[in-house]
């Protein structure tokens, strides 16, 4: 199951987090609202007494009144924040069948008259909505958004706190990560497909029936009983990455319940997993290009020559790593893909760069426990070896339901050789994918196709022009898919915009979520 790189991109909370590495590496070395109506512009207004509107229950789905009336209790929790679980169905098709509780906490609005609540997904698969909001949610979103809305981080179905997947111990987490395959052997595609086997009869054990059910359409009506549950007529939301997919898969079911969408770092919905695979690869390439031409101008980069020669000293360390793995000094070892998952984290932010930096001049000096540490932290591993979410093992769970995947090894070995022409140096490290699905006890439940949505409130899509995990043509298709939306582009590396980009995106975004203000469309800033 954790033997490739993302299938798809990884949390908005993830770019966050390698921001706090990247300082932490220059110093330490690494270490419920009653609906009242709407206003002029159509967002809905209201204050927080927990019981569902009415008229909001009433325009509930068929079979799913209880849940859309329900009381929600928010208590106190966290840092002077509310904290409450909403209670939804296991199976959509069956809502009088089992039920499961989806996590949430929330910031109150610092103003006076808030429109509503805004509803935030991170990313993933597999993302804490709830730590989100709870560790960056006063500093990552404007005071002018603080001032209108309640922030509602949430855990989706199958993550941390909400049903949460569950598979390995931390040892066998550990255990995993450190195995090193050669799956373009035979012996050694076999011993991989062995082992993903094991760990999905391993999910399914311990996770129950819930893990055939925490798949994005299903986290998508739980997203709409969320927004019944805190009294908005209309969904307030904004989505960073893996976060865009959920939010326009609701968008296709509930087209006339969107209010305020923003999708930032877009995922394409029609592309099949082969296909966002190699489209990370090639922006993942690209990204790393961008950040040898930086380091290059850098006091105390451990690369020299053109780019092009520090590209190729980058690729000479991988392959070193590959034939004699390295020990760390905490005594685990250094493979390839620990390597290159340690080198991928820093692309996510370019404010992480001088991370990368040190772990390289490091690691070319014959030491790679920063290259580690990077990788764990890309893992939520903490210091003490406890793992500290289950986002990894979501990660995997929820795709397999999502995407049909070939598992077939000559696809996978041609697979290979594409991902290796469009990325020369980290192309071998996105191959196999094919083999985290292969013995998955529940088939996919989707097969990829353009969003359609019908609605009549625009939607925002942002991409931005060096992002390595939803490269800027996904923004682009996903646009074009919506129809009814505005495409804002921000010209600058990293994962995502809002709140890490300049105030030209913040505040096309702000005006659009407060005012209503639709930003014109192709806006590149």
């Amino acid at each position: 199951m954790m033997s490739t790189l993302p299938l798809t991109a990884r949390s908005r909370s993830f770019a966050t987090a390698l921001r706090a590495a990247g300082a932490m590496a220059v110093v330490v070395l690494l270490t419920s609202c009653s609906f009242l109506g709407l206003s002029k512009d159509g967002a809905s207004q209201g204050n927080s007494t927990g019981q569902a509107d009415p008229s909001i229950a009433a325009a509930a789905p068929k079979g799913l009144q209880a849940f859309y009336s329900q009381k929600v209790v928010w208590g106190p929790c966290e840092d002077k924040m509310q904290c409450a679980k909403v209670k939804v169905p296991l199976d959509y098709a069956k809502p009088d069948g089992e039920t499961i509780e989806i996590a949430a906490l929330k910031i109150a609005s610092t103003g006076a008259n808030k429109q509503g609540s805004l509803l935030v997904n991170p990313g993933g698969p597999g993302a804490s909505g709830y730590d989100f909001v709870r560790d960056a949610g006063n500093s990552h979103f404007s005071d002018k958004v603080r001032a209108n809305y309640d922030l509602i981080g949430f855990d989706p179905r199958g993550v941390k706190r909400s049903a949460p997947v569950s598979c390995l111990t931390d040892n066998e987490r550990d255990e995993s990560r450190a195995k090193i395959y050669s799956p373009e052997t035979d012996a050694g595609l076999a011993a991989l497909l062995a082992d993903n086997k094991a760990i999905a009869a391993k999910c399914a054990q311990q996770t129950g029936p819930v893990l055939g059910h925490i798949d994005t359409v299903s986290a998508a009506k739980d997203l709409d009983v969320l927004r019944a549950v805190v009294n908005d007529s209309k969904l307030h939301y904004m989505g960073f990455s893996y976060g865009t997919f959920l939010g326009s898969t609701y968008a296709s079911l509930f087209p006339d319940n969107v209010g305020r969408m923003v999708l930032d770092g877009a995922l394409d919905p029609s592309l099949s997993a082969e296909e966002l695979t190699a489209g990370q690869a090639k922006a993942f390439d690209k990204a790393l290009h961008a950040y040898v031409a930086h380091c290059l101008n850098e006091e105390g980069c451990p690369l020299s020559g053109t780019v092009d020669d520090g590209i190729r000293q980058i690729h000479d360390i991988i392959r070193s790593v590959i034939a004699t793995p390295r020990t760390a000094k905490d005594g685990r070892t250094v493979g390839g893909n620990t390597f290159v998952s340690g080198l991928i984290v820093p692309m996510y932010g370019n404010e992480s760069w001088p991370a990368l930096t040190q772990a390289l001049d490091a690691a070319m000096k014959g030491d790679v426990s920063l290259m580690l540490r990077l990788a764990d932290l890309g893992a939520d591993r903490a210091p003490n070896g406890k793992y500290t979410s289950n986002t990894a093992l979501a990660f995997g769970a929820i795709n397999c339901l999502d995407y049909p995947t070939n598992s077939n090894p000559a696809a996978m070995r041609a697979e290979e050789q594409q991902l290796r022409q469009v990325s020369p140096t980290l192309g071998y490290f996105f191959a196999y994918g094919g083999a985290n699905c292969a013995s998955w006890p529940y088939k996919n439940l989707r097969t990829p196709a353009p969003v359609e949505y019908s609605g009549s409130s625009p939607i925002v899509v942002v991409g931005t022009t060096g992002d390595p995990a939803t490269p800027v043509e996904w923004a682009s298709a996903l646009r074009k898919q919506l129809g009814n939306a505005s495409l804002l582009t921000w010209k600058g590396e990293g994962h995502t915009a809002y709140g890490r980009s300049n105030s030209c995106i913040s505040n096309a975004v702000d005006n659009y979520l407060v005012d209503g203000k639709k930003p014109a469309d192709n806006t590149v800033c």
